[in-house]
């Protein structure tokens, strides 16, 4: 899911700032200058949502300048958002090889990993990150490896990153809405309930979060509400698959009165 993936990545999108690639007084070249501006020009693009037009751009702005890891992560993020998790891995690494610093890429390593379904290399990263004392939004890598342990089904593990997540930014609604997951993997519906609510609180627009509030409520014979959550999921989400999923649910609910 494309929503999903946008909350995985380390805070999304970012226009970089421009890094002088000369020493003393000396300004960047003109061929520098024109792989700035051609980058600049693809990250305007991205910010657009426009990925196709954004790709064309950056995939100049990587012949003028091959080292630049800035373009490498861009280029990963638009072929995440173009769901080639395969090529976003090659330009990732390849940014932080130019860079070992950049911590921002390797989370974005890490979430084209998740895609893939490679957890271990996936946890390697976001590990990496989450020990990186300078990284500005230390939530997302935790809370990657919430979800990454929620998928392999190691749900105390889970449930101690997402809370390490919320202990930096307590209302993070990707962590409330990972430990209602894994409470509703647990069976514990009150726990579950209230995460999901708070989650739902904090990111409104969110369908997914909804659609799992939805699900908890009807494990928990909460059937009117229930029906409310899926309504407004299958609001938010008009006119794609998910929106016929909450419709489904809804009918199902419905059956049970």
């Amino acid at each position: 899911m494309k929503w999903k993936r946008i909350f995985t990545i380390a805070g999304g999108f970012m226009v970089f700032a421009l890094l002088s690639g000369c020493a003393g007084d000396q300004g960047p070249s003109p061929k520098e200058q024109r792989a700035r501006a051609t980058r600049n020009l693809g990250e305007a693009y991205m910010a657009e949502g426009n990925y196709t037009k954004a790709l064309g751009e950056l995939l100049k702005a990587e012949k003028m300048t091959p080292d630049d890891p800035y373009v490498h992560n861009d280029l990963g993020l638009t072929y995440l958002a173009k769901n080639n998790p395969e090529k976003a891995v090659g330009h990732f690494e390849k940014a932080v090889e130019l860079n070992p610093d950049y911590s921002a890429a390797r989370n974005n390593l890490g979430s084209a990993y998740v895609e893939l379904k490679k957890w271990d290399k996936a946890i390697e990263c976001f590990e990496k990150v989450s020990k990186d004392l300078l990284y500005m939004t230390p939530h997302y890598p935790l809370s990657n490896l919430g979800y990454v342990y929620y998928m392999k089904g190691e749900y105390q593990k889970a449930e101690q990153y997402y809370r390490k997540a919320l202990e930096m930014k307590r209302d993070f609604p990707k962590a409330l809405h990972g430990l209602g997951q894994v409470y509703l993997a647990t069976g514990d519906l009150k726990k579950a309930i209230k995460k999901l609510e708070q989650a739902v609180e904090k990111a409104p627009q969110a369908a997914p979060f909804y659609m799992d509030l939805g699900r908890a409520y009807t494990e928990n014979y909460q059937y009117n509400k229930a029906l409310q959550v899926y309504k407004k999921a299958a609001a938010i989400a008009e006119d794609t698959d998910l929106a016929d999923k909450a419709e489904a649910a809804a009918e199902r609910v419905m059956e049970k009165y």
